[in-house]
Formats: structure tokens, C-alpha cells, sequence
């Protein structure tokens, strides 16, 4: 998923303006996409497509670089994981299930292993 497409993501230029996800913001945002772990408030507020709440959650560095940010989820997250809050919610749920699943697949794994 994200972290498939390497570092080239993270960043975006428009005209002679380089913006990019600072460092920090990655790992939240790869966990985001790639397991669903819930999002601090200013990436939810990306996520949920609510410019207000990014604004004002966000820090000087990601206030300066919310187009990496839309960049990012436009060409680089699956359509399903942004743009609304029900988007959001939504694949937080079907990843958690998906981990709960492949939790029980292994477990039965290795109790048959025992066994």
C-alpha cells in the first residue's frame, strides 16, 4: 500500500514549491493506510477531507504542507480510506477486522501445530 510507492509519495512540488510529509508524520500515516490505526486529530482531519480541522490542528510545518498531504491520499492511498469521516471509520473497522481474522488464522495454526 503506501509505503509500497517508496519515499517519492510523501513528497509533492507545485511550480517551484517542494512540499513534502515531514518525517515525523509518516509512520502514523503509513500505519493509517496499511493496518488502520486511528489517526492522531490533524491527520484525521486530512482524512476526513475537513480543511477547517486541519487548519487548525495542524503544526507550522504540516500547515505548510497540506497539499503533500492531499497529493498523498489523491495518488498514493486506496479510495476507500479518505475523504470523509464514514470513509475513515469505515477502514479503521475493515482493517481491524482483517487483523482479528488473520490473529485467529495463526492461533489455529499453532494449535494444530501442538497438537
Amino acid at each position: 500500500m503506501a509505503t509500497d510507492r517508496g519515499l517519492k509519495a510523501f513528497y509533492f512540488k507545485c511550480g517551484l514549491t517542494q512540499m513534502v510529509i515531514p518525517e515525523y508524520m509518516r509512520h502514523g500515516l503509513t500505519d493509517y493506510v496499511n493496518d488502520g490505526v486511528p489517526p492522531g486529530q490533524f491527520l484525521a482531519a486530512i482524512i476526513c477531507n475537513d480543511l477547517k480541522a486541519a487548519v487548525m490542528y495542524a503544526d507550522d510545518t504540516n500547515l505548510e504542507n497540506i497539499p503533500a498531504y492531499v497529493n498523498f491520499f489523491y495518488n498514493h492511498a486506496p479510495m476507500p480510506c479518505w475523504g470523509s469521516k464514514q470513509a475513515m471509520d469505515s477502514w479503521i473497522a475493515k482493517k481491524l477486522l482483517e487483523r482479528t481474522i488473520a490473529n485467529e488464522k495463526t492461533i489455529a495454526h499453532e494449535t494444530n501445530q501442538k497438537g
